[in-house]
């Protein structure tokens, strides 16, 4: 029975970066992908119906799971929990607003990940859109460079966590590490990178809110909440020293 759901998560997994593959060709070529034959040929026999709906039905089910993958797969993780922090650390409630963070932190992703889906498109989508190669080659090329960016990311400790957990044998190389052990390991990596440095972005606040309401005690104005006075300072500060560039500076570079 563990042999047996091992080796579905194993396929499932194997067949997730393919979706992510899809989508890349249709933001990098949509006239290739429109015209590599979305027409599907069902054949003339009845096995023949029957394996293409399957695949159909199979490939509708992966792309169904595009949003999990992009943000769990990706650097999306990390960036959008680090803009939450910049705001939490403002004190501004909901400013910026939601869409508007998640719409940068996506196009920050982009902007990260455009070397590994290049990396995915010129290695798995064009060739598979041209008939070169078979969908499982296609599949394994597409896995190869989204598992170089998520192992860059990756703690050793995270991995050896998940390593044991899943009672495998230890791996010798990075390529025995199966996909779905990679997967949670650099979601929690993700995870710490992005809480530590949004505790390095809310020190400074902090320091701003603490002097405004010791200042406030030592004038006897109690009953003034200290967040109506130190959030200008806050904002203040935050536009002086050009915080949205410092922050995205600082996140890009983190994935260097």
């Amino acid at each position: 029975m563990i042999s047996s759901s091992s080796r579905f998560m194993k396929r499932f997994t194997y067949s997730m970066p393919f979706a992510l593959t899809l989508g890349i060709g249709l933001l990098s070529s949509p006239k290739t992908v429109w015209a590599a034959g979305l027409t599907v040929d069902l054949g003339n026999s009845a096995t023949q119906q029957t394996g293409t709906s399957l695949q159909v039905l199979m490939l509708l089910t992966v792309l169904s799971l595009a949003p999990a993958i992009l943000m769990l797969m990706t650097s999306f993780t990390r960036i959008i929990i680090v803009l939450s922090f910049v705001r939490n650390a403002l004190g501004t409630q909901q400013l910026p607003p939601n869409q508007v963070m998640v719409g940068l932190a996506l196009f920050l992703t982009l902007f990260v990940m455009m070397p590994t889906f290049t990396e995915i498109n010129t290695k798995a989508v064009q060739p598979y859109m041209n008939n070169q190669i078979n969908q499982t080659q296609a599949l394994a090329k597409a896995e190869e460079p989204l598992r170089t960016f998520m192992f860059r990311q990756t703690r050793e400790k995270d991995l050896e966590l998940f390593v044991g957990l899943s009672k495998m044998e230890r791996p010798k190389t990075y390529h025995d590490v199966p996909t779905y052990v990679l997967i949670p390991a650099f979601v929690i990596s993700e995870l710490k990178t992005a809480f530590q440095m949004g505790f390095a972005i809310f020190i400074p606040f902090i320091v701003i809110d603490m002097i405004v309401s010791s200042t406030l005690m030592s004038i006897g104005m109690m009953m003034l909440p200290p967040m109506m006075i130190s959030l200008p300072f806050k904002l203040l500060l935050f536009v002086l020293v050009d915080g949205w560039h410092l922050v995205v500076e600082s996140l890009v570079m983190s994935f260097k």
